[in-house]
């Protein structure tokens, strides 16, 4: 098992990852009954997009002795009706000034490993993702 997740009323949940106990708790998005005051599920779903990318990207920047450290991600969800989903998701990376350094080779490197990362390719496909690389792009 992963994680567990309960129901703690007022369309809220706790999440708990089994192998380290910590925990996220979710709020229903205010445009959907909620308080949206947490993270909604499709708010993780778009931050996860996020996560997953850097993540990749930064075993890739070990491997070649280097750190990712001080990238940014700024995440923005879109929201579709009838059926209610997640219809955009919008990445902007800001990359502080050592890794605007890189040589061209890497970057393409470190930009095509993040753009094939599992939860990439696990989104649906009619899910229009847009990233802007910032300095590398």
């Amino acid at each position: 098992m992963t994680s567990t997740v309960e129901y703690t009323g007022q369309l809220r949940t706790i999440c708990t990852h089994l192998a380290s106990g910590s925990p996220i708790e979710t709020d229903a998005p205010t445009d959907n009954h909620g308080l949206g005051q947490r993270f909604s599920p499709t708010d993780l779903t778009a931050t996860s997009l996020a996560t997953c990318m850097v993540t990749v990207m930064g075993i890739k920047a070990r491997s070649l002795d280097f750190d990712l450290n001080g990238i940014h991600v700024n995440v923005t969800k879109t929201m579709a009706g009838a059926p209610r989903r997640i219809a955009r998701i919008d990445l902007v990376f800001e990359i502080p000034s050592p890794l605007q350094e890189l040589d061209p080779r890497t970057i393409d490197i470190l930009k095509k490993i993040g753009d094939t990362c599992p939860v990439r390719l696990s989104l649906h496909p009619e899910i229009e993702v847009q990233i802007d690389w910032g300095a590398w792009s």
